[in-house]
């Protein structure tokens, strides 16, 4: 059940004010019986895989916390029991197909079988989030959760589940250890952060697609002008892709009353591949610092032995992205960029000028090796790289008008709520300002379409501003008295009802 599906767009209003009205001693369990559910709803027998992770850790770490000269002995066999799941699933055919080659190469005639599965929804996040509780437990940053059932909750939690954050449990455990009453500035964040979310996935990403897909797929008839074009496309959107649904994980946690960590700080505007990491998927990003990096030696070393910790920790990046080489290529070609930068020392040219310059060099690294990313193969990868550099021919391959129109307005809005953030953060806020109309006359600014892209900007913009916020203050009193009714006990310091003053923008 994704995010941008109708079928959740559908359900989450019930599981909101079931969540609210279900007393806090049982929300625990209310959750954790929607977060399987929600998790079934893909394949309802790979919930058995999420099962034997969660089982997995939990017991391991109860061992690991045990003081014992053998616990170095416990975390490696509960690390392995962990990531087997994720190493069967996701990577059995990629290693079978390398050792078939190598016994080809060698004239041995030996048929392996190749499994033909779908790899289980998130189990590359659930298994490195469990994998991370292990190691903060055996490193003593964090101490053992000896409830099953808010540690099974940590591991399922259905927002993050599919395609994270990656969360730590120092950070979320707390949180479902002591949930909290509604409140509606918080549901209000969350409602906007969802809803842009999905205008990144939905309108952006979605429409880009249609587009990048029609050029790569047919990448030998193209030109080299536009294949470039396409790949600058396709950078758009995996990030609207990632991006929105991070952004709708969090939307979603924070209505229910969860902070999740922000994932994307405008990646893009990055001025150097180290500060690209320090911006894109950045849980990701903590995970490999505290889990690969560091453990390898991190910069504590010999500046040789801290260019392999740097080279090993982006292969690891790029074998976690996907079974392919061209994942692997991608990840290299990440790694060998942040060595250069170090073995260059450009670090000391980051508060420097040029910074436009800077970003769009960056940019154009990150671009050339989503190509890889993007293709099937690196020979693919290869041909179309070469086609650019070697094809100057003009021609530009257009889609319909009307998905032209789309993607045009879509990137339009992005870059400049982007720019905005990144130099502006003060100005420009048509959108935030607390005159009405002035608030009010940009949205009607804009021509209405009946499609369902413009229909998204338009729920964007009027849901998420102080008249959305009185509405849910109005709910919120609602579900206040239903539990005064059934006898719940609620302060009257937690009502939203005694808070009528909310945030504008």
């Amino acid at each position: 059940m994704l995010f941008n599906s109708f079928v959740f767009l559908l359900a989450f209003p019930t599981i909101f004010a079931a969540y609210y009205l279900c007393p806090i001693k049982w929300r625990s369990w209310l959750l954790l019986l929607i977060s399987y559910a929600v998790y079934m709803n893909w394949v309802p027998v790979y919930a058995l895989i999420l099962l034997w992770v969660t089982l997995t850790t939990y017991t391991g770490a109860r061992y690991i916390s045990r003081n014992s000269p053998k616990n170095k002995l416990k975390m490696t066999v509960a690390g392995i029991l962990t990531l087997l799941p994720l190493l069967f699933f996701k990577y059995y055919n990629f290693i079978n197909n390398i050792v078939y080659d190598i016994l080809t190469t060698l004239h041995l005639r030996i048929e392996i079988n190749t499994m033909h599965w779908a790899v289980p929804i998130g189990i590359s996040f659930f298994s490195f989030q469990a994998y991370g509780y292990l190691a903060d437990v055996y490193y003593r940053r964090t101490d053992c959760e000896r409830n099953l059932r808010d540690y099974a909750l940590f591991i399922s939690f259905f927002p993050q589940i599919a395609s994270g954050p990656i969360s730590k449990a120092k950070d979320l455990l707390p949180q479902i250890k002591s949930l909290k009453t509604f409140d509606a500035d918080k549901a209000t964040q969350g409602l906007k952060l969802l809803l842009w979310g999905l205008f990144l996935k939905v309108v952006l990403a979605d429409r880009l697609g249609l587009y990048v897909d029609s050029i790569y797929d047919n990448y030998t008839y193209q030109t080299g002008f536009s294949l470039f074009v396409a790949s600058l496309c396709y950078s758009l959107q995996i990030y609207g892709d990632f991006a929105g649904y991070s952004l709708m994980a969090i939307g979603v946690a924070k209505v229910l009353g969860f902070d999740l960590i922000n994932n994307f700080n405008r990646p893009y505007f990055a001025t150097s591949i180290t500060d690209f990491w320090h911006r894109w998927h950045i849980s990701l990003s903590i995970w490999l610092r505290d889990y690969v990096y560091i453990p390898l030696g991190g910069s504590r070393c010999s500046k040789l032995r801290t260019y392999w910790n740097i080279f090993a920790t982006f292969l690891v990046s790029g074998i976690w992205h996907g079974a392919n080489w061209t994942f692997i290529i991608w990840g290299i070609i990440h790694g060998v960029a942040q060595i250069a930068e170090k073995a260059l020392r450009l670090q000391k040219y980051e508060g420097g000028g040029n910074r436009r310059l800077r970003i769009i060099i960056t940019f154009l690294i990150v671009n050339f090796a989503w190509i890889f990313f993007r293709m099937p193969s690196i020979t693919d990868a290869c041909k179309v790289i070469g086609k650019i550099f070697t094809d100057f021919g003009t021609t530009l391959f257009l889609s319909n008008n009307s998905n032209m129109i789309y993607m045009l307005v879509a990137v339009c809005i992005l870059f400049f709520k982007d720019m905005r953030d990144e130099f502006f953060p003060r100005r420009f806020l048509f959108f935030e300002n607390r005159n009405i109309a002035i608030r009010w006359s940009s949205y009607l600014s804009n021509p209405s379409d009946r499609r369902i892209g413009f229909r998204t900007i338009h729920l964007c913009k009027l849901l998420t501003h102080a008249e959305f916020s009185d509405q849910i203050g109005h709910i919120s009193c609602v579900m206040r008295s239903a539990r005064l009714r059934s006898g719940q006990n609620l302060r009257l310091s937690d009502s939203p009802c005694n808070r009528r003053i909310y945030k504008t923008g």
